[in-house]
């Protein structure tokens, strides 16, 4: 593998992180929420979930839920349904104003676990992660070389631009709530909220055959 191999990698893995999806958003509401320190413990959960998938890609998993559908359907609505228990969370928010200063360290949903389970449930329960990578990955492997390496290589480049990506977002989170009112602060929890139903509806309604 190639430097040239990798920076088209990086850039195409850029672009698709970029774009916000589940693990996005979340970075995006712990910030406004919890402050970037401890939205960090959502992004260690999220880059651990890209661990995941790679390495159950790399072991065939992929290609089994390809292959089923009856594993496709279990996954997919598991990760439809979390999906939708957070968007309705944080519909049903009072706002986000003063909650990292005012929660107890230890207790309800702004504890260092639960922002990391967040994160990482929500990536490993969604089965068009697995598929992306199934499709995505070999075009950067060379079939000539070792590839536990090359997966190993491949999985560093897209956690690390995965744990940017989402710090960038924490921070944008973090730095608007400083600029918004409680009425302010709610409608962002909305918007959010109804980002992540919406992702729920479109992994509901996702089928196989269209990836």
């Amino acid at each position: 593998m190639n430097e040239m191999t990798i920076l088209a990698f990086a850039l195409v893995a850029f672009i698709g992180i970029a774009t916000p999806g589940p693990t996005v958003l979340l970075a995006l509401t712990n910030g406004s929420r919890h402050g970037v320190r401890r939205a960090g413990y959502g992004m260690i959960g999220a880059v651990l979930s890209d661990f995941v998938l790679i390495g159950a890609v790399a072991l065939g998993l992929g290609a089994l839920l390809a292959a089923s559908e009856f594993w496709f359907t279990v996954v997919k609505w598991l990760g439809a349904a979390y999906l939708a228990f957070l968007g309705i969370a944080l519909l049903r928010s009072r706002g986000t104003l003063d909650i990292a200063s005012q929660e107890p360290h230890g207790a309800g949903e702004g504890t260092r676990r639960s922002i990391f389970l967040k994160s990482f449930l929500v990536a490993v329960t969604n089965p068009k992660g697995y598929l992306f990578f199934s499709a995505f990955l070999p075009q950067f492997i060379d079939p000539t070389l070792p590839q536990a390496k090359q997966y190993i290589a491949l999985a560093l480049v897209f956690a690390s631009i995965d744990f940017i990506v989402m710090f960038a977002y924490a921070v944008l989170g973090s730095q608007a709530v400083r600029f918004l009112k409680r009425s302010g602060a709610i409608w962002l929890d909305r918007v959010c909220g109804g980002a992540l139903l919406a992702l729920a509806g479109s992994l509901a309604f996702y089928r196989r055959a269209t990836f």
